[in-house]
Formats: structure tokens, C-alpha cells, sequence
């Protein structure tokens, strides 16, 4: 896919969705941070559900502490993976309390640091709670950029290179929710919705392109 293709790719996605973010709930960089760890293996609409009823009892570092796992667990049981989840994010609450003051390091080796946050979960937080342009490559990203042939890659972290290399400057900051939305909602895992799809004539997957879906 040549430069004037992708432009135009992030241009379209940029007119129609201005100002796109995470679809988590959250009023704190240390709320998104819970969020972000819950919502992995589950979707986005489940842990706003649990965290809607989690932040009226505990939304800071020291209440989580002070309910343990076994009082978070309640919470998050809807959850997949929750006791994992839960235990980690006592332990990562603990340890913003004992190294960061209680806040959230806009950092990425400290955010790497803590129980249940990983690279993309760091991405994420460093992206939607910071500002910063980095791309959090979940699997609607790696779907996206692999099958339009925006930035192909074998692995999550390739797909991540590729996209900090080739997306243009004026789009990197919201690179990477316009391609998770444009992945959850329009190019789908299992049947993409390509009649809908704004960037069609410039997606470089033919057999649902030119098939109409």
C-alpha cells in the first residue's frame, strides 16, 4: 500500500470520527488503568458494567488496596479470568502506592512494571490518558492492518512497528482507536461489512472488496 493510499485511509477515518477514544468508562488515568486490565479477554461493554458498580464503592489505589482481592473479587466475577485479574490489580494498586504516590506513571517501563499490564495495556493508558502516539495492537488492530494491507505484520509487536512507521504525523495520536473501531464495527473477524466500509475502494483486500462482503 503506497503513502498516498494510507493518507487518504486516515483522512476518511478522521472525517467522520473526529475525536475517537477508548469505549472503556473512566474519569481517572488510575480507573482507565483497572478498566484496561479487566478488559483483556473480555469485551469493553462487560467491564463497564462491573466497573459502573466496582468505582461506586472503590475508584482509588488505596480503596482497592483496602478491599483486597477477595473483596474485589465480587465486583468483577462477570469477568473472565477474575481472580487472576483481581489479584493483580491489588498488587499494581500496592505498588502505585508505594512507588508513584498513588498515581499513574505516564511511563512506559513503569506501567510495564506493574502486575497485569503488558505492552498493549500500556499503550493504551500511555495513549488515552497521556496523549502520547503509540499504537495499542489488540486483535481488531492486527485484523485491520493485516487484511487491508495498512501494515502487515506476523505478530502484534510487528503490526505495532509497522504502523508507527508508516501512519502519517497529523494521525498518529488517534491512529489507533479509529482502527479498533473501524475493526469491532465495520471490518469484522468473521464476515467484514464491506458495502459500509468508508476506506473500501482503498483497501487492498480483494476477495471481500470486490465481492460487496
Amino acid at each position: 500500500m503506497n503513502p498516498q493510499k494510507r493518507a487518504e485511509i486516515f483522512a476518511r477515518l478522521a472525517a467522520a470520527n473526529p475525536n475517537p477514544t477508548t469505549e472503556l468508562a473512566y474519569t481517572t488515568p488510575y480507573e482507565l488503568l483497572v478498566a484496561v486490565v479487566l478488559s483483556a479477554q473480555a469485551t469493553d461493554k462487560s467491564v463497564n458494567l462491573a466497573t459502573a458498580k466496582l468505582f461506586a464503592v472503590a475508584r482509588t489505589p488505596e480503596a482497592i488496596v483496602a478491599l483486597g482481592a477477595a473483596g474485589l473479587e465480587p465486583h468483577i466475577r462477570t469477568i473472565g479470568l477474575w481472580r487472576n485479574k483481581a489479584k493483580n490489580i491489588v498488587e499494581a494498586s500496592r505498588l502505585l502506592l508505594e512507588r508513584h504516590g498513588g498515581e499513574v506513571p505516564a511511563n512506559r517501563a513503569a506501567l510495564e512494571a506493574l502486575p497485569g499490564v503488558g505492552r498493549k495495556t500500556a499503550n493504551v493508558i500511555l495513549n488515552t490518558a497521556f496523549g502520547q502516539s503509540t499504537m495499542a495492537v489488540d486483535t481488531h488492530i492486527f485484523r485491520v492492518a493485516n487484511r487491508t494491507k495498512l501494515a502487515p505484520g506476523r505478530t502484534p509487536l510487528a503490526v505495532e512497528a509497522a504502523l508507527e512507521k508508516v501512519v502519517p504525523e497529523p494521525y498518529r495520536r488517534n491512529a489507533h482507536h479509529w482502527l479498533i473501531l473501524h475493526g469491532r464495527y465495520v471490518c469484522k473477524a468473521r464476515r467484514p461489512d464491506c458495502p459500509a466500509c468508508l476506506i473500501r475502494d482503498l483497501c487492498e483486500y480483494r476477495p471481500k472488496t470486490n465481492a460487496g462482503g
